[in-house]
């Protein structure tokens, strides 16, 4: 025991006061039991017990198979991404809702191929998927709350008969894993507009006119060609979007600034 604490009550403090401070963040992988093992030098026991009582307080969630995560348990339960890295792209929206606590759902409104292929104005240059081409529409949930009106178009070509596969599964590892594609980058553009109430096309069931942030991305191939275009809109009462940017070390004489990520944080607070 430590200041009359049981060990496995001071190692769920200490888990507890790194969630606090904002060293674990929602959706981060609490250490496992192993790790806890290592890390105290104590028994699978007392590690166990340890989880067990931060899920018990509220700060974490099991899920089987796969670990335990920090719930998101901020006061207007906002949820932090980065966005325009492959890294963060490789992940499940609703794998990443699940671990913070959310109940995800998706609903498909349409999925058809155009043999014609789609176009795509970003960052004022237009990305081509020659024909054909998926579409594929769907609406992303959290709680029941409609975050997200999202379409993707994918080249058949290079990931063929990919409308047949799981698509609930990060698309980015679906390119690399189960088509070996080489992908060299992702562009990305992000426009606002006011979506009307009863407005055709419009899938929020605003009662009011609705701030919307839209979403225009590219994910290109190391060989130039566009493997997917998406058009996206997010709720603006939900989301924001933050920037950090660092320099980086001098590189052959030339001082450079280079982007870190982007930050895209969805309020699912229903008064924001």
């Amino acid at each position: 025991m430590k200041n009359g604490k049981p060990k496995y009550i001071t190692i769920s403090d200490d888990i507890i006061e790194k969630i606090k401070s904002g060293e674990l963040q929602p959706g981060d992988k609490v250490p496992s039991e192993n790790d806890l093992i290592k890390m105290y030098s104590v028994s699978n026991t007392t590690a166990r017990k340890s989880l067990l009582n931060v899920e018990m307080e509220g700060w974490a969630n099991r899920i089987k198979g796969k670990g335990t995560f920090v719930l998101n348990r901020s006061q207007d339960r906002h949820i932090t991404r980065v966005l325009g890295s492959f890294l963060a792209m490789r992940e499940s929206f609703s794998e990443n809702l699940k671990k913070e606590g959310f109940a995800p759902k998706n609903i498909i409104l349409e999925k058809r191929i155009l043999e014609n292929g789609i176009s795509s104005n970003i960052n004022n240059r237009f990305f081509i998927i020659e024909g054909p081409v998926v579409k594929i529409h769907r609406l992303r949930y959290a709680d029941d709350i409609l975050l997200k009106d999202e379409t993707r178009y994918i080249s058949l070509s290079l990931c063929p008969r990919i409308n047949m596969l799981d698509l609930d599964l990060p698309l980015i590892k679906v390119y690399e894993n189960s088509y070996q594609l080489k992908l060299e980058k992702a562009e990305r553009t992000i426009g606002c507009s006011v979506f009307q109430a009863n407005a055709p096309d419009n899938y929020f069931e605003n009662d009011s006119p609705l701030a919307i942030f839209s979403l225009d991305g590219a994910i290109i191939c190391t060989d130039g060609k566009v493997v997917e275009l998406e058009k996206s809109y997010y709720r603006g009462d939900r989301y924001k979007f933050s920037i950090s940017a660092k320099p980086q070390l001098i590189q052959n004489g030339k001082n450079k600034n280079v982007l870190s990520g982007i930050n895209e944080s969805v309020q699912t607070e229903q008064n924001v």
